[in-house]
């Protein structure tokens, strides 16, 4: 399984990612299935 160093995880499989002073949150694979 490839986890992304530059993303952080919810228990709830939701993550986000940080670039500059912008939040980007996305849900995982397993969540959208």
């Amino acid at each position: 399984m490839n986890i992304p160093e530059n993303l952080k995880y919810t228990k709830d499989h939701e993550w986000v990612r940080v670039e500059g002073n912008i939040g980007v949150i996305g849900i995982t694979d397993y969540a959208q299935g």
